[in-house]
């Protein structure tokens, strides 16, 4: 009987060890994980310029319901961007500094120095790669076009011969005229993705450039144009009554924080915004904001 209790006792014991050691890995081993998680985040001369600074200044939107939208009252910022935004600066343990970009001034202001990044509904392609840099996308979305009900314009189709508004510096136009080469509505057989410009293009679609969302509204408003196209994210502050989108979304539109060219900061952005990929931050922002 005393000898099964000793073997009792010692299996205890050892299961008990086993366990310790196993828990004592376990922890050895999230304390790795962590410190390279850390190890990620170098601190280059850039990065450690805006925290010297105690201020990371940020080019958002400000009319973008969910993504970058300014208070008329109170002034203050909201959405996924401005989410984003404040995650940085709390990361580098700094003060964020919000400017209102557009399509037209938001490259401007960061060649400028002005702004450190811009997080807003900023899309990535490969033109744009070549002057900046783009993090991983965080959220991706389609064109499409707005138009008065009256208009009775429901289709790509209907879309001929009328005049499209368009933000300046943007691809909405582009897009679009490659949309509706696809589905055969035009020819364009003088269509050239490296030159087109939509200030020249006539053949089956004109464009009128704008410098921001509300100006395209006002002209669709007083019949200036005919149709208001830009990614549906940005569309749905604009899609009140009398107004509707036409049958036909295009263009996957994948957006990411854009930083200086080969700027270690861009190297920073880029793998927080991949660790709040990974652990669910983002898809929370675009639950929270209905953006799914």
């Amino acid at each position: 009987m005393k000898k099964r209790k000793l073997m009792a006792l010692g299996l205890a014991c050892t299961m008990a060890l086993s366990l310790c050691g196993t828990v004592a890995f376990a922890e050895e081993e999230t304390e790795t994980e962590a410190a390279e998680t850390e190890a990620e985040l170098v601190i280059t001369e850039d990065v450690q310029e805006i925290i010297d600074r105690g201020v990371l200044r940020v080019g958002v939107k400000n009319a973008v319901e969910g993504f970058g939208y300014q208070d008329t009252l109170t002034g203050e910022y909201s959405g996924m961007e401005i989410d984003i935004a404040n995650l940085i600066a709390e990361e580098l343990g700094v003060e964020v500094e919000f400017t209102t970009v557009t399509a037209a001034t938001r490259t401007e202001l960061l060649d400028s120095g002005d702004i450190d990044c811009v997080i807003a509904t900023f899309t990535i392609t490969d033109e744009r790669r070549e002057s900046w840099d783009f993090s991983t996308p965080y959220y991706t979305d389609h064109v499409t076009v707005l138009v008065k009900d009256s208009s009775e314009i429901t289709t790509l189709e209907d879309l001929l011969d009328k005049t499209v508004g368009v933000s300046s510096g943007s691809t909405s136009a582009r897009s679009l005229v490659e949309a509706m080469i696809e589905a055969e509505v035009i020819s364009g057989d003088d269509y050239d993705s490296e030159t087109f410009d939509p200030a020249l293009w006539t053949d089956g679609v004109s464009f009128r450039q704008y410098d921001d969302y509300p100006a395209i509204s006002t002209a669709l408003e007083s019949d200036e144009v005919d149709a208001f196209c830009v990614d549906k994210s940005i569309l749905a502050i604009y899609k009140t009554e009398g107004r509707s989108y036409i049958d036909a979304e295009f263009a996957p539109q994948e957006y990411g924080v854009a930083t200086t060219k080969d700027s270690g900061f861009s190297a920073y952005v880029d793998t927080l915004i991949n660790r709040w990929l990974e652990d669910g931050t983002i898809d929370g922002f675009i639950e929270e904001y209905a953006l799914g």
